[in-house]
């Protein structure tokens, strides 16, 4: 079954190019945008260096744009960071650092003068916005339970004006983004499922190729108009269950597939600031528990790592469809691409198999952006933030910001210039706040365990393998004032 919802389009409002209806002169077309968003995307691709990984089609993207080496998000779970990237916000409240943040603060109100999101931006300024698959946290835009009849309410009721998702034969989106080859899903099978699967099906056996085809026949209308358009396509892999096609998996031989370089809790670190793995031991077949007690098997540590891997290059083959269609139509003219992970993941790393943590491997995810006629095959170190996507794409479609963010622009960087960056992100979880700079990052947690101070030395130990804290007093010292502009009230 295929559901799609339209909301009216706006009045198309006049371009902030500088040129006037009274000039005679006909404006400059406004850049198209396509929003590839991916689920729990570690920075872990070709483009990035890792020569193990296949993802030829992202990495030829690389290779006409910036990829940005030093990108966090926010929040280390689904909802919250896409809250945060969407509103260009820091989190304020302890609401948002929950995956219900769009529902809580968005969902239900009413239009008001300042947009929702910059999507909302985007629409009120003529572009003609589309959605399919996930973009903030429900999987196809409408709220409701995991299993429940598919709902009624947006979740961001004034961004799109179009929301599409074909489950296929799953039924609804979140049995989908659970989905296994059956038909089947984590829930209908009461949680008895592997974390992973390898099933010899076509793409379009499992859910983001149907994802990739709707974007494909979209992209096909859309080249059509002469508005225009916000196009985001919201992959579900490589979040839980592992699950891609067989010959995405034959593409590795996983006897070499590298294990975690930082397999334990790093030294100085109280195992509060980690957890027991829940998500991941919830898929309960898996061959082993993941446990804080020691690491699982090597070899089953491999089975896991090939499986993550392996949905990686399925979601590449699929992006690689859409970008050989922008070609096709003629698209990639004038159409600037953003590839963005809401996040990263914990592949074993800390002893750890997830993401909400505010160490390193949860908060450091993927942001590639090309832009017609200004980047190419470029990579900036410069610590950036997912609250900087705003103002970066309100400015690259040439409009005026609608009112102040957290998140600064990158198009200086972009435009290779970098010279006045300040390198300063936040994240925030598990009772802590984490500020990550050029050099350091210091997190601090509110809680009785201790230690509840950690620093790390990324130009010395970029695998964060030990605190040491209690050894710099002087390094904490000097960044606790930068630290607490960060303290905006969600950890309490």
């Amino acid at each position: 079954m295929k559901y799609c919802h339209l909301i009216p389009l706006t009045t198309l409002m006049t371009s902030c190019s500088g040129l006037t209806e009274a000039s005679g002169l006909e404006a400059p077309q406004k850049p198209n945008v396509l929003f590839i968003c991916i689920d729990d995307l570690r920075p872990e691709l070709g483009c990035y260096g890792h020569s193990y990984i296949k993802s030829p089609n992202i990495d030829r993207l690389a290779e006409r744009g910036v990829v940005f080496t030093n990108h966090f998000t926010q929040v280390p779970t689904c909802g919250a960071s896409r809250c945060s990237m969407l509103t260009g916000m820091l989190p304020r409240t302890p609401g948002h650092l929950s995956n219900e943040a769009c529902r809580q603060y968005i969902a239900g109100k009413p239009e008001t003068e300042q947009p929702e999101t910059f999507i909302h931006h985007l629409k009120r300024n003529g572009y003609y916005t589309v959605g399919i698959g996930k973009i903030s946290h429900y999987v196809d835009g409408l709220l409701y339970g995991y299993t429940d009849p598919v709902g009624t309410e947006y979740e961001l009721p004034h961004s799109w004006n179009e929301m599409f998702l074909n489950p296929g034969k799953w039924g609804t989106g979140w049995n989908a983004f659970f989905g296994y080859a059956d038909g089947e899903n984590r829930q209908s099978r009461k949680a008895q499922v592997k974390p992973y699967e390898m099933a010899d099906v076509p793409d379009t056996g499992y859910p983001d190729g149907l994802i990739a085809e709707q974007a494909l026949g979209k992209l096909g209308e859309l080249a059509r108009q002469k508005q225009p358009f916000f196009l985001a396509v919201g992959f579900f892999k490589p979040h839980l269950p592992f699950n891609a096609p067989k010959k995405y998996w034959d593409l590795y031989d996983e006897s070499k597939i590298p294990l975690s370089p930082n397999p334990f809790i790093p030294e100085n670190v109280n195992k509060a600031s980690l957890h027991n793995s829940m998500e991941f031991n919830g898929y309960q077949l898996g061959d082993e528990d993941a446990t804080l007690n020691g690491p699982v098997s090597d070899a089953y540590a491999r089975k896991l790592r090939h499986a993550y891997f392996a949905c990686v290059s399925y979601i590449d083959a699929q992006v690689g469809r859409l970008l050989e269609e922008l070609d096709r139509t003629g698209l990639s003219k004038n159409t600037i691409i953003v590839i963005w992970g809401d996040h990263g993941w914990h592949l074993g790393d800390d002893l750890v198999w997830g993401k909400h943590t505010i160490f390193e491997w949860a908060l450091r995810s993927t942001l590639i952006v090309k832009v017609p006629g200004v980047t190419k095959g470029t990579h900036i170190s410069k610590v950036v933030s997912s609250t900087d996507i705003y103002p970066t794409i309100v400015e690259l479609c040439r409009l005026e910001m609608p009112h102040p963010t957290d998140g600064t622009s990158l198009v200086p960087l972009l435009k290779n210039n970098i010279a006045s960056w300040q390198e300063v992100s936040y994240g925030y979880f598990n009772k802590g706040i984490s500020l990550r700079t050029d050099r350091y990052r210091l997190t601090r947690y509110f809680r009785q365990e201790e230690p509840a101070t950690e620093l790390y030395d990324h130009q010395l130990d970029p695998n964060e393998t030990k605190n040491i804290a209690t050894d710099h007093p002087e390094v904490v010292k000097s960044l606790i004032p930068l630290w607490e502009k960060g303290n905006l009230g969600a950890i309490k």
